[in-house]
């Protein structure tokens, strides 16, 4: 008698090794992507957050200097400072003409070099005017003198290196630790008053605005 079994071996399961794998690379490599964002978002804020605040401080400073500026109508603050020519200036010497007294932060650089090319440009039309130059930094004479003899300035700078000068028409900035004259500029009267006030000008269109307000202010002084 045959006795017939039927041998079936077990078919083994295949397992989703490969899927499972990628799957778990991708949950991982999306969490790596979800960190590095919300980093590059805090960073961006910290960033901004920093330039909010340096602003500020900036703003914060800069007022505090031009609140001290001398205001329209007040006297200008006398004062006694050397040229590029190597003489002593003072305020009262220029009584009975009118003056602009420009304060900029160095000589040689490039908007301090547009600002004083552009009185220079317009000198004749100052002088028709009988307006009288000067500007204000605190570099030292001799660097003064050389900055008019390389530029062809045929106007008065003069030195205010402690800055003294420039602290009392309220223009006076640091910068890199240093302190310099801010870009600031007074129209003074005959008599010895602040008519006109320009503060934080851009050098190019300067001479310019100033021209124009010279003939206002002389206009109505002329009327009065």
């Amino acid at each position: 008698m045959e006795v017939h079994v039927d041998f079936h071996p077990t078919k083994r399961e295949s397992r989703p090794t490969k899927p499972v794998v990628f799957e778990i690379e991708r949950s991982y490599i999306y969490r790596k992507a979800l960190l590095l964002f919300q980093g590059v978002k805090q960073m961006r804020k910290l960033f901004l957050l920093s330039v909010v605040l340096i602003a500020g401080l900036l703003a914060v400073s800069s007022a505090g200097a031009f609140a001290d500026a001398p205001a329209v109508g007040s006297d200008a603050p006398e004062f006694n400072l050397t040229t590029n020519e190597g003489n002593q200036a003072s305020l009262k010497d220029f009584r009975g003409q009118w003056v602009v007294l420009y304060f900029y932060p160095k000589d040689f650089t490039s908007g301090c070099t547009v600002e004083a090319h552009n009185f220079q440009r317009d000198l004749d039309k100052y002088k028709a005017m009988k307006v009288v130059i000067l500007g204000v930094s605190v570099d030292t004479a001799e660097s003064h003198k050389s900055f008019c003899a390389k530029e062809g300035l045929a106007f008065k700078l003069l030195s205010d290196p402690e800055g003294k000068v420039s602290a009392e028409y309220g223009s006076v900035m640091e910068y890199q630790g240093n302190k310099l004259s801010a870009r600031n500029t007074f129209i003074i009267d005959p008599s010895g008053k602040v008519a006109k006030v320009f503060m934080q000008v851009k050098p190019n269109p300067h001479s310019e605005e100033v021209l124009a307000a010279l003939e206002t202010l002389q206009k109505e002084n002329a009327s009065n």
